[in-house]
């Protein structure tokens, strides 16, 4: 990461809490009252919808295969059902899905369902609430879909080769209510390549374990170099947006059209928003808004402000005017959480490195790093947090490096950064923190179980950066 990005200061944190203790009869007291009541007010918890009683099923099979890619070479890749990305897979809100996956890699795998909320049985963490799937095996996930919005699924199984090779898919759940406009679904993606023009591979190096992980020059949508995506003039296209990448940051921004943030991770946000902050992490999802100009030919390009204003994708306007549906999307309710800024953090996780492990450099969350091993993950929960409760948790970098640090099974609400409350009017379930930053999140467990949280920088995962929360 360029130096000049880099914040270089002291950050002051809380000891790390070992043991959640909320006292029950809420002797805690603040102004605006106590934990409890903040896990009661209005927005702070998801309703479950109910079962439609539909079941969609499906196969997939990973596997390896070759396929033209980037900008038309042959690519050896793994795929699911020989494409990548892979398939995208779409429900209504309150069905259920089956999903097979059968395992034809040379390795043992598993499939993620990241950021949807689900049985903690089917989150896909070998080791955890499941045994990997060995080659050759097949297993069955089967949950209901709980959440309209942009998900993806991926192997929580070295996933920094797995997922580089390939193996990434999206979940679409649609809300039957929104309304019916056209989306697009891309890919974001960097590719790094040997000198022969092969997937790279030299896994988990040195250099990216001390760095922002894997980060490559060819950048794809949708595995391919140049997306040109076709719009009508005046259309409202929804462009749902899934950064798959080891390691790389995104920042795009649309000139030449409308376009306003309409879903964040899934979720919708509080209103739409701008794309002038926008930061989107490996793991975070983001749904845009874009409203074509009237005339045809207009230049409409999609850059990345992060590197450099490089040009992602580019709009070809042209065909008949078209109408939209003027219907507005749906929008979050904001849980008023301000009395959480006094709080003192329930959990606090310092997240920094040290030499040795496997790889010479582990990445840590308060000191201690969790490894892979043949069977899976291979420690117990370390912090327990309750159901139903609102908790405040706490990420102090003590590094130079980029975490974004994503929690299974949960959404959850910024609150400050360091110490500075914060302005971000939409939920999450991974946030970007910044080299030797201090990053409050609140949040309402309403799912029971064992959940990892874990660095999205696929390298620093791997090495180590990755902890596990019982929720009680």
């Amino acid at each position: 990461m360029p130096e000049d990005l880099v914040r270089h200061r002291v950050v002051a944190h809380a000891p790390n809490a070992r043991a959640l203790v909320l006292a029950a009869s809420c002797g805690a007291l603040l102004v605006t009252g106590c934990r409890s009541d903040l896990a009661t007010v209005p927005g702070a918890q998801s309703s479950r919808p109910r079962e439609t009683g539909t079941t969609r099923s499906f196969d997939i099979v990973a596997a390896p295969t070759t396929l033209p890619l980037l900008d038309g070479r042959a690519l050896d890749v793994w795929a699911y059902d020989g494409q990548v990305p892979g398939p995208v897979l779409r429900a209504n809100v309150g069905d259920r899905l089956r999903v097979r996956i059968t395992n034809r890699l040379p390795q043992p795998t598993s499939i993620h369902w990241h950021g949807i909320r689900l049985d903690n049985a089917m989150d896909g963490v070998p080791g955890v609430t499941q045994p990997p799937i060995a080659p050759g095996e097949s297993f069955t996930y089967d949950f209901v879909a709980r959440d309209a919005g942009t998900f993806w699924f991926h192997p929580h199984t070295r996933g920094s080769e797995q997922i580089e090779r390939g193996l990434h898919g999206v979940l679409v759940i649609d809300d039957p209510d929104a309304p019916r406009v056209r989306d697009a679904v891309w890919v974001l993606d960097d590719w790094r390549l040997d000198a022969s023009g092969a997937i790279d591979p030299a896994f988990v190096t040195r250099h990216d374990l001390a760095h922002d992980g894997r980060w490559g020059r060819a950048i794809t949508i949708n595995a391919r170099i140049g997306h040109r995506e076709p719009i009508a003039p005046g259309e409202r296209l929804r462009v749902r947006i899934v950064n798959v990448a080891n390691g790389r940051v995104f920042a795009p921004r649309v000139v030449g059209a409308d376009a306003r943030i309409i879903a964040f991770d899934g979720r919708p946000t509080d209103a739409p928003l701008t794309l002038d902050r926008l930061e989107i992490a490996p793991g975070n999802r983001v749904d845009l808004e874009v409203v074509a100009p009237a005339a045809s030919g207009a230049d409409v390009r999609v850059v990345d402000a992060y590197a450099r204003n490089i040009t992602l994708a580019r709009f070809d306007v042209a065909g008949a005017a078209h109408e939209p549906d003027a219907r507005a999307f749906a929008t979050s309710t904001a849980p008023d959480w301000r009395g959480a800024m006094s709080l003192a953090p329930d959990l606090t996780y310092e997240l920094g490195a040290r030499r040795g492990g496997p790889y010479g450099l582990e990445w840590t969350l308060n000191g201690e790093a969790m490894r892979e091993g043949a069977m899976g993950h291979a420690h117990d929960a370390r912090d327990r947090v309750p159901l139903g409760r609102f908790v405040k948790m706490r990420f102090v970098s003590t590094s130079a490096r980029l975490h974004p640090m994503h929690l299974h099974g949960q959404f959850f609400r910024v609150l400050a950064r360091d110490g500075v409350a914060a302005d971000e009017p939409h939920w999450r379930d991974t946030v970007l923190v910044h080299p030797r930053e201090t990053v409050d999140i609140g949040l309402v467990a309403e799912d029971a179980g064992t959940w990892a949280l874990h660095c999205h920088v696929l390298e620093h995962h791997d090495s180590g950066m990755m902890t596990l929360l019982e929720v009680m």
